[in-house]
């Protein structure tokens, strides 16, 4: 069934977002490096490597330069146009192409480098692994201001992402995994465009009450609306 609805939403999205996808691609195709597409090697499930497709947004040989896959708030490496596109979202649009081809579903872990899937444990990986990748997600939805958050961390942005970030977006997919259902799946799609309008909500911690606690140092480090109580 999430099949059947995954090619139905993608199909719609396509569709009506086309009048704006066009405009961008021809934007992206005249400024920057003139690129509209970038495609980069992401893990799938059964540890299926595809290409995933983005908005060009960074310039090209970004892997390459300090930072490699992870982007931190203001990164010089970000071309002008991205910024935007990067902030909105509206750079992950064309994943809609990879959930039409079955790569990735709609709803599910973030589709991560093989370098990043390196920082995860052997049993989170495992997990990740038996899901196919999701366009969006909790983890997606929580660490949705991540660059930022990289940014005003007091370490290098590896260290920050891999120590600080990896273990409780770790923590946030194994939750997914036990809980997946055609109810979560509709709601995160839901919060997802909830926060594109209110980046500042926590209504998931309000809704799914089972989610984990994030360890103290995240709270300490992050200003993430953990507070329900402030909800």
């Amino acid at each position: 069934m999430i099949r059947f609805f995954d090619i139905v939403f993608s199909l719609l999205g396509i569709l009506f977002l086309g009048p704006l996808l066009i405009p961008i691609s021809i934007l992206l195709l005249f400024t920057g490096e003139h690129k509209v597409f970038y495609k980069q090697n992401r893990v799938g499930k059964c540890g299926k490597i595809f290409g995933l497709l983005k908005f060009a947004t960074m310039l090209e040989n970004s892997p390459n330069l300090p930072g490699g896959d992870i982007t931190s708030g203001n990164d010089p490496r970000v071309l002008p146009l991205g910024k935007f596109l990067r902030k909105t979202k509206i750079n992950e649009l064309p994943q809609l192409i990879n959930i039409l081809f079955g790569d990735i579903s709609l709803v599910g872990p973030r589709p991560l480098t093989p370098r990043n899937f390196e920082y995860y444990d052997a049993k989170t990986q495992e997990i990740i692994c038996k899901i196919k990748p999701g366009l969006t997600g909790i983890g997606s939805i929580i660490f949705r201001d991540e660059e930022s958050i990289i940014l005003n961390s007091s370490k290098s942005t590896e260290l920050c992402y891999k120590e600080d970030i990896t273990p409780y977006k770790g923590d946030l997919e194994m939750w997914f995994y036990k809980n997946q259902s055609f109810v979560i799946y509709i709601s995160l799609i839901t919060f997802t465009a909830w926060v594109v309008f209110l980046p500042k909500s926590g209504i998931v911690w309000k809704v799914f009450s089972s989610l984990p606690t994030p360890p103290e140092k995240i709270k300490k480090h992050f200003n993430f609306p953990y507070d329900c109580s402030a909800l």
